[in-house]
């Protein structure tokens, strides 16, 4: 009668109050040896009673992790992969189950992994793939089972199941290739330990073209290329720099682009947004900027500067900031074209939209300080940039200001002569003095307006304003201020400003 009772049980289950008396009666323990039997009909009415019984009940569910359901559930996929019915509720029960950290831990020991890929290759409709897209989902949050995921096979899987509904319109098909690219990101991303760190980057080689080929998965690869390239990511068997280098190597940049410039036309600012914030992540390291100048990156962002969307002009900005950052040959190159240079002019007097008008400013700055052409000091000059850094020296923002003080002195070292005109017509000799009086300006940004100031000394003309403006007794109050590093600076113009050295 053991059949028959597990039947009963599982058809009265169904109703929500009888829940509590099946759970006083300690039927689920009673169930839970049933699982253990050969015949499949009471595998069947014994799984889906506790199932049931079980069903959003969190301390149930911890009590069958405990008394070792896990194993049982398994066993059922392994030793009974074709029967449907009993497939169906093996899988239903470990969705409930899979989020539970114990169910995780129990299942880690277990070869569930393969079972769920053969679960995945024979899946002949959309509700069966959705559920093991469900679970693998939950495993993939645990370190141990990602790996064991990967190893089984499952991105191959998942790749196949892109690869046989690409084209396709139907909304069903439309939602499974979604889950699927949701999947291989969870593959890719999170986690910490060491088992795990060789994952990403493999996955992106072999997954990186399948993946671009769908518009539902673009934005997740995007963000997960972006994630990968942070310098927090975790997923780091090489440094950083040699991470950024490898994805550089398996040309990432260039479809990243291809797809970029697509997205700009059809107007899609999520994708260009993820897009951008992984090839500025790229554009860090030094070993990837030399790569991706040497590849015309350069060029094709600035084609990209034609897009009308803020946040997309800003990303752009950020990047070219990236890749001339310590890099004299792209300072140059960018620096000696006027049709980006008054393209930032334009955006460095915008009020409407103060993020673009700050990086605009930035990568201005930028250009200047890494270069060390006299032509693009001279093409600076006559794009009307320099009135906008000297305007940088007044930010609210420290770090925009040492910027601009800093280009500033690099290109008054190159070619003040070029540079004394515009600084005299911006007043940038009172706009120092102004930051050395002021007790609120930092130290790094006083110090850095004396060293420039000492490069303006070198002008006549600048030495004249220098001495009319008084700024010989500010530099004096100096010499005693409470930072090493600008009484040292104070000393050193006043040196200079008395022609002592």
């Amino acid at each position: 009668c053991a059949v028959k009772a597990a039947h009963v049980l599982s058809e009265i289950a169904k109703n929500e109050e009888m829940k509590k008396p099946c759970i006083e009666a300690d039927l689920v323990l009673t169930l839970i040896p049933l699982l253990e039997s050969r015949d499949q009909e009471m595998l069947l009415h014994a799984g889906r009673a506790i199932g049931r019984i079980c069903y959003d009940n969190h301390d149930l569910q911890e009590e069958l992790v405990k008394v070792g359901v896990i194993p049982l559930l398994v066993r059922i996929l392994t030793d009974h992969a074709e029967s449907e019915p009993l497939v169906h509720v093996a899988l239903l029960a470990l969705y409930n189950l899979a989020d539970l950290d114990t169910a995780k831990e129990a299942l880690s020991k277990t070869k569930v992994a393969e079972q769920l890929v053969r679960q995945l290759r024979r899946a002949e409709n959309h509700e069966r793939l959705e559920i093991v897209f469900e679970v693998l989902q939950a495993l993939a949050e645990n370190d141990a089972l990602k790996v064991q995921l990967v190893e089984a096979g499952v991105p191959e899987v998942l790749s196949e199941i892109l690869l046989r509904l690409q084209g396709s319109s139907q909304a069903e098909d439309t939602c499974i290739v979604k889950a699927a690219s949701d999947l291989i990101v969870s593959l890719l991303l999170g986690g910490c330990k060491t088992q795990c760190k060789s994952l990403s980057l493999d996955l992106i080689k072999t997954q990186k073209q399948r993946l671009l080929e769908f518009s539902a998965c673009i934005i997740h690869f995007y963000h997960c290329v972006s994630y990968l390239l942070s310098p927090t990511c975790w997923v780091l068997p090489l440094s950083s720099d040699g991470n950024c280098l490898r994805m550089v190597q398996l040309g990432v940049i260039h479809q990243l682009l291809d797809l970029l410039e697509k997205h700009v036309q059809s107007g899609d600012t999520s994708v260009q947004h993820a897009a951008l914030s992984a090839l500025q992540n790229l554009a860090i390291p030094v070993v990837s900027k030399v790569q991706m100048l040497e590849e015309g990156v350069a060029e094709r962002i600035e084609g990209l500067l034609k897009s009308e969307s803020p946040p997309v002009q800003f990303k752009l900005l950020g990047t070219l900031r990236m890749l001339a950052d310590g890099q004299a040959d792209a300072a140059e190159v960018l620096g000696q074209d006027p049709m980006l240079l008054n393209r930032l002019v334009q955006w460095c007097d915008t009020s409407d939209h103060t993020g673009v008008c700050g990086e605009a400013n930035r990568l201005l700055a930028s250009i200047l300080h890494h270069n060390r052409s006299q032509e693009v000091v001279r093409a600076i000059q006559e794009a009307q940039g320099v009135k906008h850094l000297v305007s940088m020296t007044s930010s609210e923002h420290a770090a925009m200001q040492n910027e601009a003080l800093n280009a500033l002195a690099v290109a008054s070292a190159i070619d003040l002569e070029t540079l004394e005109e515009s600084f005299k017509e911006s007043q940038l000799v009172q706009s120092l003095h102004k930051l050395l009086q002021d007790d609120n300006t930092s130290p790094e940004v006083k110090y850095n307006s004396m060293g420039l100031l000492c490069r303006l000394l070198n002008s006549g003309d600048l030495r004249q304003e220098i001495e009319e403006d008084r700024i010989k007794e500010t530099l004096e109050q100096l010499c005693s201020h409470s930072n090493a590093n600008v009484v040292k600076e104070a000393v050193t113009t006043l040196q200079v400003l008395r022609g002592e050295t």
